[in-house]
């Protein structure tokens, strides 16, 4: 009896894993940042809709990392990839833990789940969220496929699926329409989650080379796309001061700025070790770390400057 119970409780825990779930933390910090700018315009949330955005949010993340795993596991990547804590996929398939169709499956009932949301707000709100949420299913399932060949649709899209079409699409399923404030305040987790895929992919040129991909540190080299990270990171932070001088965001939502000694520190740590990946590493881990509280201060000072 033991064994029997073991068995389901193991399966439960590979899919789970095959979700990547360190990385799905991710979703609730750009949802808080479109909730917040919501807050700016409502008196009150609309609890059903905030939850339904969550999980249709989650649903996506989902789905493009079951669906990267699939894909990159069928082009015969996965198997070439060097995995570091931060990069290189889950290794469940190359493992032979779950079936490749298996995979696919969960991936894309994920995808139809989302869609099904998305439609719920239609009937809420009709087609304005149409072009947000078409966008957001392209870009789901075609990022591993297609964005990969073009370095700079591969560097944008991340930061759009998870800035402006997450953070506008939740602040949309709260108040029915679109506003500056959501769309600056966007650009915050936008800049951030651009860099943390650029930097997740200086450990991987050689296996992306075998699988035709064409991303920024292949196409213009490790010490340029180094330049970028940082000029990426700069350009989160400028987003948020620039917002909160313009009064569109509260002066409060610069508490997202409290990052900044660990940006700088990145900074330095990548324009060092950009050629160097045992040492770069730990930079990698920063940068998530970076990514994770820059956008959870904004969105957490920004409800602070509705309370004050």
């Amino acid at each position: 009896m033991a064994n029997s119970a073991a068995a389901p409780m193991s399966g439960l825990k590979t899919w789970f894993f095959e979700t990547r779930p360190h990385f799905l933390l991710l979703t609730p910090v750009c949802v808080l940042v479109g909730l917040a700018a919501a807050v700016l315009q409502l008196d009150s949330i609309n609890t059903l809709h905030f939850i339904l955005a969550l999980v249709g949010a989650l649903l996506a993340h989902i789905s493009v990392n079951v669906l990267n795993d699939y894909f990159d596991f069928r082009s015969g990547l996965d198997l070439k990839t060097n995995r570091t804590p931060f990069s290189g996929g889950s290794g469940i398939l190359p493992s032979g833990l779950l079936k490749a169709q298996q995979v696919y499956l969960f991936g894309m009932v994920s995808l139809l789940a989302v869609a099904a949301i998305g439609g719920y707000f239609i009937y809420e709100y009709g087609w304005k969220i149409v072009p947000l949420g078409v966008l957001g299913v392209v870009v789901v399932y075609f990022y591993t496929t297609h964005f990969t060949k073009n370095p700079w649709v591969c560097a944008i899209a991340p930061g759009l699926g998870f800035g402006p079409l997450m953070v506008m699409g939740v602040y949309f399923t709260q108040t029915g329409e679109y506003a500056l404030a959501p769309a600056l305040a966007s650009l915050v987790p936008g800049f951030l989650v651009s860099n943390l895929l650029l930097l997740n992919q200086f450990p991987d040129i050689e296996a992306d080379l075998t699988a035709s991909r064409r991303h920024i540190p292949i196409a213009l080299g490790k010490r340029i796309a180094a330049r970028i990270y940082v000029g990426l990171l700069v350009a989160a932070y400028l987003s948020l001061v620039f917002a909160v001088a313009f009064e569109v965001l509260p002066l409060t939502a610069l508490l997202g700025l409290l990052t900044l000694p660990l940006g700088l520190k990145a900074a330095r740590g990548v324009l060092k070790h950009y050629d160097d990946t045992g040492n770069l590493i730990p930079f990698m881990g920063l940068n998530i770390q970076i990514t994770l509280l820059t956008p959870l201060l904004t969105g957490a000072g920004i409800f602070l400057g509705m309370l004050l």
